[in-house]
C-alpha cells in the first residue's frame, strides 16, 4: 500500500472518470493522475516521431523519457501545451494500441506510482486499482454502456464544432473495449474490491455525489 491515499478511479473511455477525478481532486486537495493522458501523450510522441508500432525498443525508450507534465487541466509535451491534440480518435486508437505491449506498460508502471505524494492521490485509468495501486482503501470503477458513451462523445465533438458519425463512434468504443479487456496484460476490468457505478442513468452530479459519500464513508476526506 502506498504511504499517502489513493483513491483509484477505473473504467473504460467516455463513462466520466476525469471529470470525477478532477472533482475529488479539487474537493479533497490530493494530486492528480490522468494515467490516460500519460498513454495518449507517449501515443503522441509516437506519431509525432513516426515510430512504427512494432518497434517495441523505441516505444520503450519514449516511454521511459516521456517529456509530459500535467498543469491544471492541462497536458504539456516537451513544452507545448497539446491537450486538443491528444484527445482525437486518432490518438486514442494509437493510445490503446501501444497500452496493449507489455515492455510499454513495465516501462510507464514507476513513473506512475511515483505521483503518489503527500496528501494523496486521485488515480484516473484502466488499471489503477488492479496493477499501479493495489493496495488504494477505495476503488471505484465507472462503467457505462456503449451506446450512452457514444452519445456523450458525438454531444462533446459537436460542441467543439466538430462532425461525427455516431454509428462509427459506436463501433470504435466497442472494439477499443474488446482490445482493453481482452489483453494478456493489465486487461480493463474492475478490482475484485472496487466499487462499480454504472454513470448510464447518471448525471455527473450524482456520480460525484455517489463518490464522496464513500470517501467520508472511508474516512478518507480531512
Amino acid at each position: 500500500m502506498s504511504e499517502f491515499p489513493v483513491i483509484t478511479i477505473d473504467g473504460p473511455s467516455g463513462v466520466g472518470k476525469g471529470t470525477l477525478a478532477q472533482y475529488l481532486t479539487c474537493k479533497t486537495g490530493f494530486h492528480l493522475l490522468d494515467s490516460g493522458a500519460i498513454y495518449r501523450s507517449l501515443a503522441y510522441g509516437v506519431t509525432a516521431n513516426q515510430i512504427a508500432i512494432d518497434d517495441v525498443a523505441s516505444l520503450v525508450a519514449l516511454a521511459e523519457t516521456l517529456p509530459v507534465e500535467f498543469k491544471a487541466t492541462s497536458i504539456i509535451y516537451d513544452g507545448t501545451d497539446v491537450t486538443a491534440k491528444v484527445r482525437t480518435e486518432e490518438v486514442a486508437a494509437v493510445a490503446s494500441t501501444v497500452a496493449a505491449i507489455p515492455e510499454v506498460r513495465s516501462a510507464l508502471l514507476n513513473r506512475q506510482k511515483a505521483f503518489a505524494q503527500s496528501p494523496g492521490l486521485i488515480a484516473d485509468g484502466r488499471d489503477m486499482g488492479t496493477v499501479v495501486f493495489p493496495g488504494s482503501p477505495l476503488k471505484l470503477y465507472l462503467t457505462a454502456s456503449a451506446a450512452v458513451r457514444a452519445e456523450r462523445r458525438v454531444k462533446q465533438l459537436k460542441n467543439q464544432g466538430i462532425d461525427a458519425n455516431i454509428a462509427q463512434i459506436t463501433k470504435d468504443i466497442e472494439e477499443r473495449d474488446l482490445r482493453d479487456s481482452s489483453r494478456k496484460t493489465a486487461p480493463l476490468k474492475p478490482a475484485d474490491d472496487a466499487i462499480i457505478i454504472d454513470t448510464s442513468d447518471l448525471d455527473i452530479n450524482e456520480v460525484c455525489q455517489k463518490a464522496m459519500a464513500l470517501l467520508w464513508d472511508r474516512n478518507l476526506m480531512k
